[in-house]
């Protein structure tokens, strides 16, 4: 008996207990849009790092095994989805993955996470951010930030960077291979803006208004709406509107709850009505 009836979608992340991002966001959100979310953890948190404790445990060298098993059930998954990558062994497990299970009619989402601000995170090297480059080609859609999108085609970084500009590291990007890419939270005085880039149209701007400052999760929570709704059939511009909408909603009620910035964004109380 096939596996295979259901909608499923892998994600490839870090797992925290608490604080709502990584798999722990992606889990709810692609499920109450109606598809099975199959996780690969890459390390195990209690909770984030964003936090001043935490209990962490690296999960690299079981992930071979972990997907030989899904491997052995011939597992079909309509979605991938990758998130922060901590090593290279885990780019050269994720390459192997995608070489597994990426085919010609599933669509993988590759959100390159690394950095914000201009400047790579704390824990990431130059070395991986290169070899993050090397997940570029296999991605259907790129969900990169302003940051990462620079570090991924060598571009000095700009915060106010024009249309103009962001166009032509969207294009160099699509060269590579994704045809669609979405750069994400662009500050814009008291908006926040995401560029949409799909090859042979022309580049369109999704914005909301700001609400409160950046927390963990939100990028998760985007890119899982994004690949949820791309395995669903909606348009990527429809996509983006629908990830920034209902994140700017979840912000909303997170800060009438007056919940610490560590804790992420409570989505919890719109999963009912994330697919109208």
């Amino acid at each position: 008996m096939s596996h295979n009836h259901q909608k499923k979608i892998a994600v490839i992340n870090d797992f925290c207990g608490f604080g709502r991002c990584s798999i722990a966001a992606s889990l709810p959100i692609i499920s109450a849009m109606k598809i099975q979310c199959c996780p690969l953890p890459t390390s195990i948190f209690s909770n984030h790092t964003g936090f001043e404790s935490f209990f962490y445990t690296d999960f690299t060298e079981y992930m071979d095994a972990y997907m030989d098993e899904w491997v052995k059930l011939d597992l079909y998954f309509h979605g991938i989805l990758t998130g922060f990558l901590g090593s290279p062994e885990q780019i050269r497990i994720v390459k192997h993955f995608l070489e597994l299970f990426k085919k010609e009619n599933n669509i993988t989402v590759i959100d390159p996470v690394m950095g914000d601000y201009g400047k790579l995170y704390p824990t990431y090297s130059p070395i991986l951010a290169e070899q993050m480059c090397e997940l570029v080609p296999y991605a259907d859609i790129l969900t990169p930030n302003l940051t990462e999108a620079c570090i991924l085609t060598g571009t000095e970084y700009q915060v106010d960077m024009d249309e103009k500009g962001l166009a032509e590291i969207c294009r160099q990007l699509s060269d590579r291979g994704p045809k669609k890419i979405v750069i994400s939270g662009l500050e814009r005085g008291n908006d926040l803006e995401n560029f949409i880039y799909e090859a042979e149209k022309e580049p369109q701007i999704i914005r909301e208004h700001k609400v409160g400052s950046c927390r963990s999760g939100t990028g998760d929570v985007f890119s899982s709406i994004i690949v949820a709704d791309a395995i669903n059939g909606k348009s990527f511009e429809d996509s983006v509107c629908h990830a920034s909408s209902f994140i700017a909603k979840a912000l909303r009620r997170t800060l009438e709850l007056d919940l610490p910035k560590t804790d992420g964004i409570c989505f919890e109380e719109f999963l009912f009505e994330i697919n109208e």
